[in-house]
């Protein structure tokens, strides 16, 4: 008798938790925003302030889309709409420009701080992501570490790992920081702020987001690369079977 067949669609589950592609991230939150602040601000067209509205209102919404969709509420995803409520609030009420530094680089340092204290927590935050239960055998890898009294070591090398992760926060927030102070000069509320803006989304990412992701990337490799060591099998041994 033949086996039936599994559907090559995916389950109204697995769509329900699929996150958006790294381009619909990219249109919604940096290329829309972009083009309305630098396109949109002049008077003769929508203004400053009603182009800096429309121009936040697709971060904004998206975001809010994406927490009501996967119906989780997500820290990360709580301080980025906090994030552009705060960039909107500033334009609005016209506050001195530095405010915006201040605001780029609290976001990532705020995660980055909770990123370290939880380190000493019963919830740290880089053992959830990146031992999460889904992706990795628990079970499986304490037996292998124990086997060869490595669990002490391993111990050390997810706090060291947690370092890392924290670090690439703390970058982001130094390079926001610095990348804010240098591009928004002008009175809020202005024309020139919102180009300003939009200057600086666009560059966030060569600037910001892949030097911070190289040294996440750095943290997460050392955590796999440490876990092969210690344990004596590759971490694909460990590695939870998607298909079950």
């Amino acid at each position: 008798m033949n086996q039936p067949q599994k559907p090559l669609t995916s389950s109204p589950a697995e769509q329900h938790d699929k996150e958006p592609s790294l381009m619909v991230n990219i249109l919604f939150n940096i290329v829309l925003p972009v083009i309305i602040l630098m396109q949109l601000s002049s008077p003769e067209r929508l203004g400053p302030a009603t182009a800096l509205v429309v121009a936040l209102a697709f971060p904004l919404g998206f975001g809010t889309w994406e927490l009501w969709k996967r119906r989780k509420i997500n820290g990360f995803s709580i301080l980025g709409l906090i994030s552009v409520l705060l960039t909107g609030g500033i334009g609005l009420l016209e506050l001195d420009p530095k405010y915006i530094a201040i605001k780029e680089a609290a976001v990532p340092g705020i995660i980055g701080l909770a990123v370290w204290f939880s380190r000493y927590t019963r919830f740290p935050i880089v053992e959830k992501m990146l031992l999460n239960p889904k992706m990795i055998d628990a079970n499986k890898l304490n037996a292998a570490l124990q086997a060869r009294n490595n669990v002490a070591a391993f111990r050390r090398v997810v706090n060291n790992a947690g370092n890392g992760v924290a670090g690439a926060f703390f970058l982001s927030a130094v390079l926001n920081f610095v990348l804010a102070r240098k591009i928004v000069v002008s009175p809020a509320g202005s024309e020139a702020f919102n180009s300003e803006i939009a200057q600086m989304t666009a560059l966030s990412f060569p600037v910001i987001v892949l030097p911070t992701m190289l040294v996440l990337f750095g943290a997460i490799f050392y955590l796999f690369a440490r876990i092969s060591a210690l344990a004596g099998e590759s971490v694909e041994a460990f590695l939870v079977d998607q298909k079950k």
